[in-house]
């Protein structure tokens, strides 16, 4: 990665993705032309990763796709880590802005994050074969925050940020209202609820049950099992 991060960084709070990154590398005169060039790049990346040869793909045949040069691609990116880290940041931007403007329709704090939790285990499920999802992540940005969770914990929190956030106000909200109970966590509960959408959405078929749609909802029956848990409360430890 190179190594003049821009000085936006230190002046707040909240992480600079790598797309910004990338176009705080040109001067300001420069900089809405490197905002064209580096979407150019993520575009290109992110059809790649749509075929079906996608999560294969090169850094050259991202230059080629996007119709830039390759000089002009290690001007922004170090490598193709960089690239998909870039493009998941985004991905993962976009949809804490789109269940944001869903949840904002409800008026009640619990109801608001029963239905962050539905829907967001709904744009984790992996399309069926043949169809693409019309939002959230494709299966190869989805297989790249698995690797990402894994091997890259600390770029893996930094990517997750507006979600974690979002989720984060949700049960401050909850919680303020009497819907949750109190004293908890809520950074460290969101990160765990995130966690067990996500993998529960995209693993959905390690417990051998089926998930056919006239089967049940498995978003609002994982919903129950978060509020609710599987104790009955009779029992403490000591």
């Amino acid at each position: 990665m190179a190594t003049n991060e821009p000085a936006a960084e230190a002046a707040t709070d909240r992480p600079v993705s790598r797309r910004e990154q990338a176009v705080a590398r040109s001067l300001d005169p420069a900089r809405l032309r490197a905002e064209k060039r580096v979407q150019r790049f993520l575009d290109a990346a992110l059809d790649l990763m749509n075929s079906a040869s996608g999560r294969e793909f090169t850094v050259q045949e991202v230059v080629e796709r996007s119709g830039q040069s390759l000089r002009s691609f290690y001007q922004y990116f170090a490598g193709k880590h960089e690239l998909l880290l870039a493009l998941f940041e985004e991905s993962v931007r976009s949809t804490a802005e789109h269940l944001g403007e869903l949840i904002a329709d409800e008026d009640d704090a619990l109801e608001r994050l029963r239905r962050f939790t539905v829907e967001y285990y709904r744009l984790c499920r992996p399309a069926p074969k043949g169809r693409q999802a019309k939002k959230g992540p494709t299966p190869a940005t989805a297989e790249f925050a698995q690797q990402l969770l894994t091997e890259h914990p600390k770029e893996a929190a930094g990517a997750y940020v507006p979600l974690v956030s979002l989720l984060e106000q949700v049960l401050d909200d909850a919680a303020a209202t009497g819907g949750i109970r109190p004293g908890l966590n809520h950074r460290r509960i969101a990160g765990v609820v995130l966690q067990a959408i996500s993998f529960n959405a995209f693993s959905a078929t390690i417990s051998g049950t089926s998930v056919r749609p006239d089967d049940g909802d498995p978003s609002e029956e994982l919903w129950d099992l978060l509020l609710y848990g599987i104790g009955t409360g009779k029992r403490r430890r000591e």
